[in-house]
C-alpha cells in the first residue's frame, strides 16, 4: 500500500513547523481590540458614575 491510495486533491498539505499569517492576528488589530475595551469600559464607568450620583440627589 502506498500513500497515493489516501491521497486527497482537496486538502491542501500544511507544512506543521510553518506558522502562517492566517493563524496570528495582525498587531495593528490587537492594539485597536485592546484600545477599545479599555475606552469601552472608561465609558461604561463614567455612565455608572453619572447613574450613581444622579441616583443619590
Amino acid at each position: 500500500m502506498s500513500d497515493s491510495e489516501h491521497y486527497d486533491p482537496l486538502t491542501p498539505r500544511r507544512q506543521k513547523s510553518a506558522d502562517t499569517q492566517e493563524r496570528r492576528m495582525p498587531r495593528g488589530v490587537v492594539i485597536r481590540l485592546f484600545a477599545y475595551l479599555v475606552a469601552g469600559h472608561v465609558v461604561a464607568a463614567f455612565l455608572f458614575l453619572l447613574f450613581t450620583v444622579a441616583g443619590k440627589g
